[in-house]
């Protein structure tokens, strides 16, 4: 007993001299419904799995975790110092229902921070453009930005709170890039940025696949930007990630860390010199996974 008690004083002293006495931040998580095939598009199984390793890191958040598209209450929404957002995308986006963008554009207002994930970094040209392109700093639209998937090599990250501690890193992803950025980047900074080989564009031209602008980029090999943040005029923070396609890239310990230090610095939390800290096991990444056929899962409506 006495070990036990003994071991936790000392977790709780390191969680205090890694993270300081800050006061809590409220950190709301909403997971869009399931949807594509086993371990992709994982977003209920993904946004829990990021809350555990916040708790398990002892940061400094309160975090509330919505599921299947849930939508907090105003209330929870007015004390948000973060909103992330981990959905599919397009008309369909939650943010896009009934007065959703309505109640976000009132908590940006105040400064609250915004991140989006993976297909929740694309809306419509209109409605919901011209609002992510102010509280992300950027957005995936539709006949100009591209969803590939490739091995995008980070090969160096900027010295910036959301790269502490983060190593260069290659993953296989759905990346997407050549996003509808601010104009002249006003206030974003890119976090990461690969170049993407050729063979991102072997698609005809279409909505996600393909236009003149993106296949010259490509062609000259631009650095394309996949991770972005934002400081914004209203004092808030934004962070735009379009990795996460596969539910495995969270086991990734770089892109998790990258994606749980975002979510501080979005909430105005210090971020730690090396990063928030945490670890995952085979077993939590099945954990919360969506019964999809295929999945080894009994199929089953979501509740």
């Amino acid at each position: 007993m006495k070990r036990t008690l003994l071991s936790l004083t000392l977790s709780f002293s390191l969680a205090a001299l890694t993270f300081g006495a800050d006061e809590k931040k409220s950190v709301v998580l909403i997971a869009g419904r399931p949807s594509h095939g086993p371990g992709q598009h994982e977003h209920n199984a993904g946004v829990q799995l990021l809350a555990k390793c916040l708790k398990d890191s002892a940061a400094p958040v309160d975090v509330k975790v919505h599921l299947n598209a849930e939508w907090p209450s105003p209330e929870e929404m007015a004390k948000a110092d973060t909103i992330l957002i981990y959905s599919d995308g397009g008309g369909g986006h939650p943010a896009l229902q009934g007065d959703h963008l309505a109640q976000l554009g009132k908590e940006m207002k105040r400064g609250a921070g915004f991140v989006c994930l993976h297909y929740a970094v694309e809306v419509p040209i209109t409605p919901g453009g011209p609002e992510f392109t102010d509280w992300l700093g950027g957005y995936f639209e539709p006949n100009w930005s591209v969803n590939p998937h490739w091995d995008a090599d980070f090969k160096e990250l900027p010295k910036h709170a959301i790269s502490n501690g983060v190593k260069p890193f290659t993953t296989n992803d759905e990346w997407y890039f050549h996003m509808r950025f601010r104009k002249d980047m006003k206030g974003v900074s890119p976090i990461l940025s690969a170049i993407a080989p050729d063979s991102t564009m072997s698609r005809s031209d279409g909505p996600h696949s393909g236009n003149p602008a993106v296949r010259e980029d490509v062609k000259n090999k631009v650095p394309q930007h996949t991770a972005w943040a934002v400081e914004r005029e209203d004092g808030g923070r934004g962070f735009g990630f379009s990795g996460g396609h596969y539910h495995k890239g969270w086991s990734n310990d770089d892109q998790r860390k990258l994606v749980l230090n975002a979510i501080l610095w979005s909430a105005k939390a210090a971020v730690p010199a090396e990063g928030v800290t945490s670890k995952v096991t085979e077993e939590d990444m099945k954990t919360n996974l969506d019964p999809k056929p295929g999945q080894g899962l009994p199929v089953k409506a979501p509740k």
